[in-house]
């Protein structure tokens, strides 16, 4: 990622957690339908009807009219998929949020509890004054922001109470292997208490944040995420969630903020309002192979400094393109470091650079990076920052 106009962002690329415990009789009632749905494999298909209009188009204002909050609770589960069973000990959980902006345009999206509060993204509560809450059986709360990252696309309602039955959903442990059946369970188009099925389809995606940084270690599925599903859980068929929605069209790919990053900034937001992501202060870019000819690399990896940012931890200690040539009939960057090893952690792409800051680094820790310069193999030591606040 960068900081510059280099197509990443430096918190992860160029700079670029908390489990929730489950009250008893949640854990015993979630335990109790995943286990009642054995071994089927049927889903059923299920159509969709929209409410106002279907254009595809980002959360944020729409008039679309928002439907009822999801109600009811789970029945019987004997002889149901495992689909069945995952929605069920999951949907309670699932709340429809409504944003209302000065202007008096809504903004809606999903979100579910989490540490006695309500976790959905940045992005649906950006511009909000004003904010409802809806669970199940049509019990709203007004809700108040008290926290929300833009690099990761993460934020924290609270409400005066939660529901009995609003419980919080667990994150998983470990990442999801690609193939993991899920589902995403929120409010696409203002339709509560929805649900559609898929696999994680890919795991370690960056996708775009504020000034050119990235997010990194996100989730792609195939489940059908629309304008509404933002900020809803993602969850594997044992109602853990795998991530938290970001961005679909409904197109069979989606996108999803990964667990583990998740458990990294939802504590702070929820203790402090705000998360410091580490900052070093380079645009970065892929090693591609025109570009590891250009540069004469022995290997297409690692993360390329394109640019240097002044008076960032990087001055001084790394170093960016100081020329160009084609290849190809392509003009490569040429003269910049090739980062190689955060600390004893291989870089072979700039997602694991990207994955590494983000998850396993804190402003104001020095690690030793790993560089190829001018053909030379070295190290060099580099402080990590804070990195800039979006405005």
């Amino acid at each position: 990622m960068n900081d510059g106009n280099d197509g990443r962002g430096d918190g992860t690329g160029a700079d670029p957690g908390g489990r929730t415990s489950e009250a008893g009789g949640n854990r015993s009632r979630r335990a109790f339908l995943l286990g009642a749905a054995g071994t089927a494999a049927a889903l059923a298909g299920c159509s969709s009807g929209f409410v106002g209009s279907t254009t595809d188009q980002p959360d944020g204002p729409t008039d679309t009219p928002t439907e009822a909050p999801p109600r009811g609770g789970p029945g019987s589960t004997a002889g149901r998929s495992p689909y069945t069973a995952a929605y069920e000990a999951t949907v309670s959980s699932v709340a429809v949020i409504r944003a209302y902006g000065a202007d008096g345009r809504a903004g809606q999206g999903s979100g579910f509890v989490y540490d006695g509060h309500v976790v959905t993204n940045q992005h649906v509560v950006e511009g909000g004054e004003t904010f409802e809450v809806g669970f199940a059986e049509q019990d709203w709360r007004e809700g108040e922001v008290v926290g929300a990252d833009v690099y990761s696309d993460l934020a924290v309602i609270s409400v005066d109470s939660l529901p009995d039955y609003a419980t919080p959903l667990s994150f998983i442990e470990r990442e999801p292997p690609v193939g993991t059946e899920v589902i995403a369970v929120g409010a696409p188009f203002g339709l509560g208490q929805s649900v559609s099925a898929g696999i994680v389809s890919g795991v370690d995606r960056s996708l775009s944040a504020a000034n050119n940084f990235v997010i990194p270690d996100a989730v792609q599925t195939d489940a059908a995420a629309n304008p509404g599903n933002s900020g809803g859980p993602l969850v594997d068929l044992d109602a853990n969630v795998v991530g938290v929605v970001n961005s679909g069209g409904g197109d069979n790919i989606a996108f999803a903020v990964s667990a583990a990053l998740s458990k990294r900034v939802l504590p702070a937001l929820v203790e402090s309002g705000e998360y410091t992501h580490s900052f070093m202060g380079v645009g970065l870019r892929p090693v591609t192979p025109v570009l590891a000819e250009g540069n004469d690399l022995p290997a297409v990896k690692g993360a390329y400094v394109a640019s240097v940012r002044d008076d960032s931890p990087a001055t001084g200690v790394l170093r960016g393109s100081n020329g160009s040539k084609p290849v190809n009939n392509v003009e490569v960057p040429t003269g910049g470091d090739v980062i190689r090893r955060l600390d004893s952690t291989p870089i072979e792409t700039l997602n694991d650079l990207s994955i590494h800051l983000a998850l396993e680094t804190s402003p104001g820790d020095e690690l030793a990076v790993g560089i190829i310069r001018d053909g030379k193999e070295r190290t060099v030591s580099l402080t990590l920052g804070e990195r800039p606040s979006p405005e």
